[in-house]
């Protein structure tokens, strides 16, 4: 693991998702984990999260706990926008940024939309 991946690992859940934004911005993709199907967790309220990474290292070090088998798979930034973020909106769906060990930031379609739109106006 390099030292980036260990410094952004140990941020606050808040600071994990600030870089994630500036991250899903530079690169214009996003990470999911997919085995037959996309990784999904609930939160303690039994909502469906759907987690999400930055970069295929951080969905990297989730695949083994919760998901064994399941591999990082890149979804390109405009399909995100205009497929994903509508159809987790549909389905009720909560997003978790940097899943780890719980410890994420979990935000409703709506808001990383304007987060994600907000910092795309700066490119």
């Amino acid at each position: 693991m390099n030292n980036e991946i260990k410094a952004v690992v140990k941020l606050p859940a808040l600071k994990r998702y600030g870089y994630f934004i500036k991250k899903v911005a530079d690169f214009e993709e996003v990470w999911g984990l997919y085995d037959g199907g996309w990784a999904m967790t609930e939160d303690s309220e039994g909502n469906q999260l759907v987690p999400f990474w930055p970069k295929r290292e951080f969905a990297d070090l989730c695949n083994e706990e919760n998901w064994e088998g399941y591999k990082p798979k890149k979804i390109d930034l405009d399909v995100f926008i205009d497929k994903w973020i509508p159809g987790m909106k549909n389905d009720g769906s909560k997003i978790a940024i940097f899943w780890y060990n719980n410890d994420s930031i979990v935000v409703d379609p709506e808001r990383l939309l304007s987060d994600l739109e907000e910092e795309l106006e700066n490119y």
